[in-house]
């Protein structure tokens, strides 16, 4: 929920009609303007300014970037596409621009960065400009790594979570446990959500799952679920599925849930910078604003995954289980191998083949995934107090060998909008291995990184088919992998990146 704040100026001198210029400039607000239109002469405004734009009333700040061209008119301004909609306007009304006032939230980044520690006041202060959309995306770079060098204590990560579920809509499902899983992720493959939510589902547990795009992975949970149903939908329709079926699986950004986290989210990811607090504070404010109340927690650790030691998973673990107490959530962590991809598939059509062929007991299904969904359903079954302590697994397996999570599957989809078929890839290149030997090592890092050279997650077909795993032994010109394209350009561009990086597949010499 982004919040306008009330007009505060009297420009009516500084007016400029709105044209729309189809300019993509991502996620922030910007206005376009001449360089030489009569406000920038006046105000004396230059590139990157932080301006406040006001229309009827409503007024929001933007970031100023400086026509230099006959694209626009003298008296023309133009909004970036994430602007116009929290503001209103149609084409053509007339917008006042003018200096805009300080942030004053913004003094507490400054203190932080420093070393100073950050009050409950203080943070919520800066979260709400956040989601107003008062910072800049320098100021958001700031705070982000002011947070990263000086690590948040246990109150500053509650009251960051506290903050950004304030901010936001708040789901409530009523009485009973409303069960809920997160991986921490890193790891290509991984897509288990779209097996523990039928499971958990078919035991009469409501699980109403929000999952996320990709920002710079190949698949999000939400893009692999769009291959198999519609996703984008309302909280109305939300509702509707999770009354009938007792759970969904569903686009996140659609229900403008703790929506101060995804500004952070995806700075913190152009930055490569992913502080433990915010990480804390991203999974379980979400986790509250989604409504759940029971939650399990995965934990991949391994050399090339987020989380690179047994010692740093024990650390978060800590940590996560303490703010959710504070928060009254119940909450369970499960530590899991990070090492290599879960699954065979690595970008949306792929790793929905994968969901399907373990939902559907096909004994070709890739076991690795199969293991990793069970042995979150079991402990999420516990926790929720379907089984005792130890009987979780043993449940999980029974549902799905049974056939209860297909159809159960079956059912969320056709009441989201109806399920389809996963596109296939009419591009494909295997990459084979250049000596005989095993294979030691995996780097999930530059395997995801190819898989999105290839197209995805944009060409839903895109991506990469993993054929071995750790320890297999391999004779030489062994396919490793296979690359999926949907066009020749990005299958030539995905193979010129591997051409300069060394192996993804470590084999060492065997007999």
């Amino acid at each position: 929920m982004i919040s306008i704040a009330a007009h505060k100026h009297d420009a009516s001198a500084n007016t400029l009609r709105l044209r729309r210029l189809g300019i993509d400039f991502g996620d922030e607000f910007a206005i376009f303007m001449r360089r030489d239109c009569h406000i920038c002469r006046a105000e004396g405004f230059s590139a990157r300014t932080r301006v406040e734009v006001t229309y009827s009333g409503r007024s929001l700040l933007a970031t100023l970037v400086r026509v230099t061209s006959d694209l626009l008119a003298d008296e023309e301004a133009s909004l970036s596409a994430p602007a116009r909609p929290h503001l209103g306007p149609s084409a053509g009304a007339l917008v006042s621009v003018a200096h805009a006032d300080p942030v004053e939230s913004l003094s507490h980044v400054r203190a932080k960065i420093y070393g100073r520690s950050l009050d409950k006041s203080s943070v919520h202060e800066i979260i709400a400009d956040i989601a107003a959309g008062r910072y800049s995306e320098v100021a958001l770079s700031a705070f982000i790594t002011a947070v990263a060098e000086r690590a948040l204590n246990q109150d500053e990560v509650f009251y960051l979570t506290e903050a950004m579920v304030s901010v936001g809509s708040r789901l409530d499902w009523g009485q009973g446990p409303i069960a809920d899983k997160h991986s921490v992720g890193g790891l290509p493959g991984n897509r288990t959500t779209p097996i523990v939510v039928p499971i958990i589902a078919a035991c009469g547990v409501r699980i109403p799952k929000t999952s996320s795009r990709a920002i710079t992975s190949p698949a999000g949970t939400a893009d692999t679920m769009e291959v198999l149903a519609p996703v984008d939908l309302s909280v109305a329709d939300m509702r509707r599925v999770v009354e009938a079926e007792g759970g969904c699986i569903v686009w996140g950004g659609a229900v403008d849930l703790s929506p101060a986290d995804d500004v952070l989210v995806r700075v913190e990811r152009q930055l490569d910078l992913d502080s433990e607090g915010q990480l804390v504070a991203s999974v379980l404010s979400k986790k509250i604003a989604a409504g759940s109340t029971h939650i399990v927690i995965d934990l991949p650790v391994g050399p090339t995954a987020k989380i690179r030691s047994a010692a740093m998973a024990k650390h978060l673990a800590d940590v996560l289980e303490l703010v959710a107490e504070r928060a009254g959530l119940t909450l369970r962590v499960v530590e899991s191998d990070g090492r290599q991809p879960v699954g065979r598939g690595v970008g949306p059509a792929l790793e929905a083949r994968d969901v399907l062929a373990v939902l559907q007991n096909d004994p070709q299904a890739p076991l690795s995934l199969r293991q990793r969904a069970l042995s979150l359903a079991g402990p999420l079954l516990e926790l929720v107090g379907i089984v005792g302590r130890g009987e979780g697994l043993a449940r999980a397996e029974e549902v799905l060998r049974s056939g209860q999570a297909w159809k159960k599957f079956q059912a969320i989809c056709a009441s989201q909008g109806g399920m389809r078929a996963p596109p296939i890839a009419d591009i494909r290149h295997a990459i084979v291995a250049q000596r005989r030997g095993v294979v030691a090592n995996i780097d999930n890092r530059l395997l995801a990184r190819i898989a999105k050279l290839a197209g995805a997650p944009s060409a839903k077909a895109a991506g990469i088919d993993v054929h071995v795993e750790l320890g297999d032994r391999i004779e030489k010109s062994q396919p490793l992998y296979t690359i999926h394209a949907e066009t020749r350009g990005e299958l030539a561009y995905a193979l010129e990146f591997l051409a300069r990086q060394g192996d993804i597949f470590a084999v060492e010499e065997g007999p």
